[in-house]
This record gives C-alpha cells, sequence and structure tokens, in this order.
C-alpha cells in the first residue's frame, strides 16, 4: 500500500539500507509508534534509543537488545557521524530544538505530531532542511487509520454523492486528567488537547476536503487546574465548499461516533477508534497476522436510513509511514508526509489559540 496522502519532497539524498536511526523518547509515542515498526522494516537499523527513564531503559534493553540506550540527547549527537535519521519522539516543546539540531548535524528527520510548537518554529525547520538537503518528514500516523483509509476509498467512488458535511471526533473519559507530561504542558509548550489530537483532526479534514478559508473554534479547559485545553470543538469551512465539525474531548462520559460524513445520496458512521494502538499495548506486533484488521461488528454503516449496508474497515497500516520513507530514504522517491501539509493545520491550531 502506498501512503494515502500528499507526496511530500524528494531526498535530495538517498542511503544504503540499513539506515542508521536514533530514537529519541520512549513513552508512548516511542515505545509503541516508532520502535516497533522501525524494527519490523529491514531498512532500518534501530542503533540507538534515548530515554533518561531507569524503567523505560531496562524496557528498552529487553526488546531490543542490539540497541544502544542513551542518557541524554547529547549523547545521540555525538554519535551523529554514525546515524542516518533521527525519530523524535519526545513532548512538543522539544520537538523544535531537537530537530533543529538534528538537521544542523545533516541528519534525516521524522518528527512526532504536533509538528511544532507555531508555525515560526516549523517554518524554519522546513527552510533549514531545505537549505541543507536534509530529509524532513511528519509522523501524521492517523492519515494511516483503517477508518480513515475505508472513509478516502469511499470519496474516491463517490459514494456519497456531493459531500457536505464531515463530522470527526476523538473523545476520551479521563477526569484523573492526563499521564506525565500531557497533564503538565502549557500551550506555548505545544500542550492541551488542540495540539495533540487536533493535530490528527484537522489534517485529516485538510486531507480529505482541501484548504480552508473559515474557522470557527470552541475551547475550553474543563478540569479544575488543567494546565491547557482539554475540550474543544472546531468548525472548518473548507474552499470546496465541504464544512468539517471537530471535536476533542479527555472528558467524555458518553462518546459520539468518529465519523458521521453526510452526502447527496448517502452518509458514512463509523463508531470507535482504530485499533493499532490499543493492540501494541496489549503486546501485539506489526507482523502479527490479522494485525490493523477490524472485527465486522465495528465496521462502519453506509447508505440511508432504512437502507444501510456494513462496509468492511480497510486494516490499519500504520507500518506504511515507514515503508514509504524507507524507499523515499533508499530510491529517492517521495516523504511519506510533506511538513508543509502539516505546518497548514498548525496554522490552523496557532490562529485558534492567538483569539484567547
Amino acid at each position: 500500500m502506498t501512503t494515502p496522502a500528499d507526496s511530500g519532497p524528494v531526498p535530495s539524498s538517498v542511503f544504503t539500507a540499513p539506515i542508521r536511526t536514533g530514537l529519541i523518547g520512549f513513552g508512548l509515542s516511542g515505545r509503541i509508534f516508532h520502535a516497533p515498526f522501525i524494527a519490523l522494516d529491514p531498512r532500518f537499523s534501530l542503533d540507538a534509543i534515548v530515554t533518561s527513564d531507569a524503567g523505560r531503559q531496562a524496557e528498552a534493553r529487553d526488546e531490543y537488545p542490539d540497541t544502544v540506550i542513551l542518557d541524554s540527547t547529547a549523547e545521540l549527537f555525538e554519535k551523529a557521524d554514525d546515524l542516518d535519521l533521527v525519530v523524535i519522539g519526545s513532548p512538543p516543546g522539544s520537538h523544535y530544538g531537537l530537530a533543529l539540531a538534528a538537521i544542523n548535524a545533516g541528519l534525516s528527520v521524522v518528527i512526532d505530531k504536533p509538528f511544532a510548537a507555531s508555525v515560526a518554529q516549523a517554518t524554519e525547520l522546513i527552510e533549514r532542511a531545505e537549505q541543507l538537503g536534509v530529509a524532513l518528514t511528519v509522523f501524521q500516523n492517523r492519515r494511516w487509520d483503517g477508518d480513515f483509509l475505508t472513509l478516502r476509498t469511499l470519496l474516491d467512488e463517490g459514494a456519497l454523492g456531493e459531500v457536505y458535511r464531515f463530522e470527526s471526533r476523538f473523545e476520551w473519559w479521563k477526569p484523573q486528567g492526563g499521564r506525565d507530561w500531557k497533564g503538565e504542558v502549557t500551550v506555548p509548550e505545544g500542550g492541551g488537547i488542540l495540539f495533540d489530537l487536533g493535530s490528527h483532526l484537522t489534517d485529516q479534514a485538510l486531507q480529505l476536503f482541501g484548504p480552508v478559508d473559515e474557522v470557527y473554534s470552541e475551547v475550553a479547559t474543563r478540569l479544575p487546574g488543567g494546565s491547557a485545553d482539554d475540550d474543544v470543538f472546531v468548525a472548518l469551512r473548507h474552499v470546496s465548499g465541504v464544512t468539517s465539525h471537530l471535536w476533542m474531548n479527555s472528558l467524555a462520559a458518553q462518546k459520539g461516533a468518529r465519523f458521521h460524513v453526510l452526502g447527496s445520496t448517502g452518509a458514512y458512521t463509523k463508531w470507535g477508534l482504530d485499533g493499532q494502538e490499543d493492540a501494541l499495548r496489549s503486546g501485539a506486533r506489526p507482523a502479527d497476522e490479522g494485525f490493523g484488521v477490524e472485527p465486522e461488528s465495528t465496521w462502519g454503516q453506509l447508505g440511508v436510513d432504512g437502507s444501510l449496508t456494513r462496509r468492511p474497515t480497510e486494516p490499519g497500516d500504520y507500518a506504511g509511514f515507514y515503508r514509504v520513507l524507507g524507499d523515499a530514504l533508499t530510491t529517492g522517491s517521495a516523504l511519506p508526509v510533506d511538513p508543509r501539509s502539516s505546518l497548514q493545520a498548525l496554522a490552523i491550531i496557532e490562529q485558534i489559540h492567538a483569539r484567547g
């Protein structure tokens, strides 16, 4: 499967496999979303993992015994000559500084979302990478969610007619607040649910329906003492005429539909989240048989009330990001995500926060 999204820029130079990779961070991002997929693809070697947490160091050594475990990013950059690629899976406030250091060291870079804490930071990274001829891409893994891939196919088929409204939700019930750094990071540092989940929802809307010329938002912090927003609604008016309604909420005692898409000849409604993250948290690995395949019981419904059919969900494929990245870095084909497309979503988020 090729990338379901935009075609990113083409790297100015290519590497001979294996692509020597350093991973910064071994929390949820590094442990779940990056390391298993880097290890899966033979074109990559996971040469170093940076984490200062003793428990995570032990876990990393157990899972990846051939990988060097480092305490600090300073140690990693001392080994820059022994690396080709750095994957940044640390908290968002560190993305800009670490990415800039990696680019200046001549390393290709994958940045987890949010791309950066501001448009100015992200733009500087893009321009510096272009200046030095270094590959830079953003880990927009939700472009490889099974439900999103299914919706793209439905739109390509014209199965809904002329779409006029796109409703999309990421909702959780976490009245105890965010764990680790997520409960402490402020908006200027890239914290809050709009930066976190909004980076996915806004990106998906832009990928499906194109640029936006009007933005409306409602942003709130519901949790007492919360450091940043935890309940956000965003409405986007696309130039194409479609309206996107996006909800993100960590205090939703009852969840709404993941997708509810209305068109002139039918609709598509899908409940529940893509299962890849939960499977990985439970110990599954991307190479396991049936990984990413969704049970029929959670397939979405397609059609008109009174005449609905179950639409099989396409397999989720987070490995697709690294598969396309491996192609790009070894053959010079397009990167999986154009960083300028992530910049568009970041600009919308920044605009919303600027309104207060």
